[in-house]
């Protein structure tokens, strides 16, 4: 079985409970093994859309058996539950579910990037990250807390 992080992000209707039922969707799923998810995160979104709520961010750890792409598919239909629609990057949306890493894997696709990109930079999934796997190096070899340290940007922790 492999480790996996998702990382779940939301910013429209009531994003904290967005995230707090797709945190048990994930649980549900066959194949899955869930073992811990972090805190809620309050954070500024990111990219060239400013004009927007602020997102709450989770990072979720799990493991199975499911290939990247099986389990993109899963997290797509979890997205489609919460209406996600994908008609502006970067933009506001009601849940996203983005794989952050899959074990050490390297995947470079037309559908899926792991590690996700811009993983190093983001603190909205750093500190999650940090928080369920403090000692969590990336396949890179950089460890997420020396990747924190770096950052200056804030994050607020909800819960």
């Amino acid at each position: 079985m492999k480790e996996v992080y998702i990382g779940l992000g939301a910013n429209l209707g009531d994003a904290k409970k967005t995230i707090v039922l797709a945190t048990n969707k994930l649980k549900e799923l066959e194949e899955v093994s869930f073992i811990q998810s972090s805190s809620l995160y309050l954070s500024k979104p990111w990219g060239p859309v400013k004009e927007q709520n602020d997102f709450i961010n989770s990072v979720v750890k799990i493991k199975t058996n499911l290939s990247p792409l099986n389990l993109l598919k899963k997290l797509q239909e979890i997205e489609n539950v919460f209406k996600r629609e994908r008609s502006i990057r970067y933009g506001a949306r009601t849940l996203d579910l983005d794989i952050l890493l899959y074990g050490n894997d390297f995947i470079s696709t037309k559908e899926l990037t792991i590690p996700q990109a811009k993983l190093e930079g983001r603190v909205f999934v750093l500190s999650p990250l940090n928080e369920i796997s403090p000692n969590l190096s990336l396949p890179s070899g950089k460890k997420v807390t020396e990747l924190l340290l770096k950052i200056k940007e804030e994050i607020t922790v909800l819960t």
